[in-house]
Protein backbone atom coordinates (compact mmCIF):
# COMPACT_ATOMS: atom_id res chain seq x y z
CA UNK A 1 0.00 0.00 0.00
CA UNK A 2 1.56 3.63 -0.84
CA UNK A 3 -0.12 6.42 1.40
CA UNK A 4 0.75 9.87 -0.15
CA UNK A 5 0.20 12.94 1.21
CA UNK A 6 -0.55 10.89 4.82
CA UNK A 7 0.70 10.93 7.58
CA UNK A 8 0.89 14.75 7.71
CA UNK A 9 1.85 15.28 11.39
CA UNK A 10 3.89 12.68 13.80
CA UNK A 11 0.89 12.17 16.19
CA UNK A 12 -0.52 10.53 13.01
CA UNK A 13 2.24 8.66 12.26
CA UNK A 14 2.46 7.31 15.14
CA UNK A 15 -1.26 6.90 15.46
CA UNK A 16 -0.47 5.01 11.83
CA UNK A 17 1.95 2.84 13.63
CA UNK A 18 -0.17 1.88 16.30
CA UNK A 19 -3.11 0.44 13.95
CA UNK A 20 -0.77 -1.06 11.75
CA UNK A 21 0.84 -2.89 14.53
CA UNK A 22 -2.46 -4.44 15.50
CA UNK A 23 -2.31 -6.36 12.10
CA UNK A 24 1.44 -7.33 12.26
CA UNK A 25 2.13 -4.63 9.80
CA UNK A 26 4.31 -1.74 9.67
CA UNK A 27 5.78 1.21 7.58
CA UNK A 28 8.25 0.09 5.70
CA UNK A 29 9.30 3.07 3.43
CA UNK A 30 8.90 6.74 3.45
CA UNK A 31 10.15 9.26 0.68
CA UNK A 32 10.70 12.44 0.54
CA UNK A 33 10.75 14.27 -2.28
CA UNK A 34 13.31 17.25 -2.40
CA UNK A 35 12.84 20.51 -4.21
CA UNK A 36 13.69 24.12 -4.53
CA UNK A 37 10.92 26.15 -3.40
CA UNK A 38 11.52 28.02 -6.33
CA UNK A 39 10.92 25.65 -8.65
CA UNK A 40 8.16 23.98 -6.81
CA UNK A 41 6.18 27.95 -7.24
CA UNK A 42 7.01 27.18 -10.84
CA UNK A 43 5.64 23.99 -11.04
CA UNK A 44 2.68 23.95 -9.29
CA UNK A 45 1.73 27.62 -11.06
CA UNK A 46 2.28 26.14 -14.37
CA UNK A 47 0.02 23.20 -13.84
CA UNK A 48 -3.65 23.04 -15.69
CA UNK A 49 -5.94 20.34 -14.93
CA UNK A 50 -8.91 18.58 -16.79
CA UNK A 51 -11.31 18.23 -14.27
CA UNK A 52 -13.63 15.72 -15.35
CA UNK A 53 -10.59 13.02 -15.74
CA UNK A 54 -7.84 14.62 -12.98
CA UNK A 55 -5.26 14.80 -15.76
CA UNK A 56 -2.19 16.94 -15.24
CA UNK A 57 -0.90 19.20 -17.23
CA UNK A 58 2.07 21.74 -17.20
CA UNK A 59 2.18 24.87 -19.23
CA UNK A 60 5.99 24.51 -19.56
CA UNK A 61 7.02 20.72 -18.40
CA UNK A 62 4.18 18.97 -19.99
CA UNK A 63 1.93 21.22 -22.05
CA UNK A 64 -1.18 19.85 -23.93
CA UNK A 65 -1.06 20.23 -27.55
CA UNK A 66 -3.33 22.53 -27.80
CA UNK A 67 -2.73 25.46 -25.15
CA UNK A 68 -5.55 25.41 -22.19
CA UNK A 69 -7.43 22.06 -23.90
CA UNK A 70 -7.62 18.46 -22.56
CA UNK A 71 -5.81 15.96 -25.27
CA UNK A 72 -8.05 13.88 -25.13
CA UNK A 73 -11.52 15.43 -25.25
CA UNK A 74 -10.77 19.31 -26.44
CA UNK A 75 -12.35 20.63 -23.71
CA UNK A 76 -10.94 23.16 -21.14
CA UNK A 77 -8.16 22.60 -18.16
CA UNK A 78 -8.25 24.57 -15.25
CA UNK A 79 -6.01 26.13 -12.89
CA UNK A 80 -7.06 25.36 -9.74
CA UNK A 81 -7.54 27.94 -7.47
CA UNK A 82 -4.87 26.92 -4.48
CA UNK A 83 -2.17 26.53 -7.48
CA UNK A 84 -0.61 29.77 -6.78
CA UNK A 85 2.66 30.94 -5.21
CA UNK A 86 0.57 32.79 -2.12
CA UNK A 87 -1.17 29.60 -1.44
CA UNK A 88 1.52 27.50 -1.91
CA UNK A 89 3.69 29.78 0.41
CA UNK A 90 0.37 29.14 2.90
CA UNK A 91 0.93 25.20 2.12
CA UNK A 92 4.89 25.25 2.77
CA UNK A 93 4.36 27.03 6.03
CA UNK A 94 1.72 24.16 7.60
CA UNK A 95 4.48 21.80 5.82
CA UNK A 96 7.79 23.03 7.60
CA UNK A 97 5.78 23.24 10.69
CA UNK A 98 3.53 20.01 10.74
CA UNK A 99 5.29 17.80 8.04
CA UNK A 100 9.09 18.10 8.43
CA UNK A 101 9.25 16.89 11.57
CA UNK A 102 8.00 13.19 10.10
CA UNK A 103 11.13 12.90 7.91
CA UNK A 104 13.55 13.04 11.73
CA UNK A 105 10.77 10.42 13.01
CA UNK A 106 10.85 8.36 9.93
CA UNK A 107 14.97 8.87 9.95
CA UNK A 108 15.27 7.27 13.38
CA UNK A 109 13.42 4.35 12.23
CA UNK A 110 15.69 3.74 9.68
CA UNK A 111 13.52 3.85 6.42
CA UNK A 112 13.29 7.83 4.87
CA UNK A 113 14.72 8.11 1.74
CA UNK A 114 15.36 11.25 0.48
CA UNK A 115 14.84 11.60 -3.74
CA UNK A 116 16.04 14.91 -5.49
CA UNK A 117 12.47 16.07 -7.37
CA UNK A 118 14.60 18.60 -9.31
CA UNK A 119 15.08 15.67 -11.97
CA UNK A 120 13.77 14.42 -15.46
CA UNK A 121 10.04 12.65 -14.08
CA UNK A 122 11.57 9.38 -15.82
CA UNK A 123 14.47 9.73 -13.29
CA UNK A 124 12.64 10.64 -10.42
CA UNK A 125 10.14 7.86 -10.91
CA UNK A 126 13.15 5.68 -10.95
CA UNK A 127 14.84 7.10 -8.05
CA UNK A 128 11.38 6.51 -6.46
CA UNK A 129 11.22 2.74 -7.55
CA UNK A 130 14.90 2.10 -5.92
CA UNK A 131 13.82 3.36 -2.55
CA UNK A 132 11.78 0.12 -2.32
CA UNK A 133 14.76 -2.05 -3.12
CA UNK A 134 16.61 -1.09 -0.28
Amino acid sequence: MILDGFPRTTVQAQKLDEILEKDNQKVTHAVELKLDEGLLIERISGRRVHPASGRSYHVKFNPPKVAGKDDITGEDLIQRKDDNEEALKSRMKAYNTQTVPILDYYKKKGILSIVKADQTIDKVWTDIAGTFTR
